[in-house]
């Protein structure tokens, strides 16, 4: 018999051929709990990962005889059932079968619910959570809010496979720190991190579903929602409103908040400065999506859009002056 303080099985309860098996390693998958009970009959269904703390299951045998035999055998043996090393409590369940409702969020569809944990909104931006999710297919949307649950997303791949391999993967687990960079510049290769999260976040676990939606509904490119499958999205008014606004920096001097909207002043114009000019220019720093060239007091501006703020003011933050001729 185990030799663990609390009891492996209850025997006051009527058989059933749906056996109810509890401190099970946390997302135990459908292939563990089929292979610790495989060796006593069929198993026609099982329900896993259930619970507060998910670390619950249920197994149901096509025969009532196969769940007596489980139950009997563990009861009798000197080995407790494991799982991964851990004694698992097997008892028989007050239901007779397995009924699968699945609730709106086990549906597998092609948009997925992500609650971030353990941060606020600011902390993750839109652009870390496309680097992370975009690993597992082509991310056409992203739209994020706060909700009673806390800091939220909606992400949009192509198709429900591609959605269902992402939260396979990441559900449950957390954002990395920095991840790593690799620059190749000629016969000369260096490495660098690129932080994620800031420093105050100590880690934000996800907890991913899916959603009911579709097709999100995208009307700017912004910090808040980006549609990568429509470069001609217009830019919010804030994202650019908060390219031409300064902040106060610790030694008291003006500093540039960072965006992925940059704005240029074009003076001194010998020839004529058109969008496929600027297109060519910025391009160097990355892949451009926008630009829009305009009149303000007497001088030429002109706002260029990057998918990211890792491929804009970051990558050129040292260059204050750039001769187009």
């Amino acid at each position: 018999m185990s030799t663990s303080s609390q009891p492996q099985f209850r025997y006051t309860q009527t058989p059933s051929k749906v056996l109810h098996l509890r401190n099970l390693p946390w997302e135990c998958a459908e292939e563990e709990l089929v292979e610790l009970c495989r060796p006593f009959g069929k198993i026609v269904n099982t329900k896993s990962n259930v619970g507060a703390n998910r670390n619950q299951a249920f197994v149901e045998f096509a025969d009532l005889n196969q769940a007596i035999q489980m139950v009997s055998y563990y009861a009798s043996s000197s080995e407790p059932a494991q799982v991964r090393g851990k004694t698992v409590y097997i008892q028989y369940s007050n239901r007779h079968e397995i009924v699968n409702n699945k609730s709106p969020g086990d549906v597998p569809g092609n948009v997925l619910l992500v609650t971030i944990e353990g941060v606020e909104a600011g902390d993750v931006s839109i652009d870390v959570i496309h680097l992370v999710f975009s690993a597992f297919g082509f991310v056409h949307k992203i739209a994020t809010f706060e909700k009673a649950a806390g800091f939220q997303a909606l992400i949009q791949f192509t198709d429900a496979e591609t959605a269902s391999s992402a939260r396979n993967a990441l559900d449950g687990r957390s954002i990395p720190r920095h991840d790593l960079v690799l620059h190749l510049c000629y016969e000369l290769m260096t490495f660098c991190f690129r932080y994620l999260l800031p420093e105050h976040v100590g880690s934000c676990h996800l907890r991913i579903s899916y959603s009911a939606h579709t097709d999100l509904n995208i009307k700017f490119q912004s910090h808040r929602s980006r549609d990568y499958t429509n470069p001609y999205l217009p830019v919010n008014p804030t994202a650019i409103e908060g390219v031409m606004q300064s902040t106060v920096g610790p030694d008291g001097k003006k500093k540039e908040p960072e965006s992925n909207v940059l704005l240029a002043s074009i003076e001194n114009m010998q020839y004529a400065v058109t969008v496929d000019v600027l297109h060519t220019v910025f391009s160097a720093f990355g892949t451009v999506q926008k630009i829009a060239i305009f009149e303000k007091n007497g001088g030429t501006q002109a706002l260029v859009q990057y998918p990211g703020l890792s491929l804009s003011l970051r990558d050129i933050r040292d260059i204050s002056v750039l001769f187009i001729y």
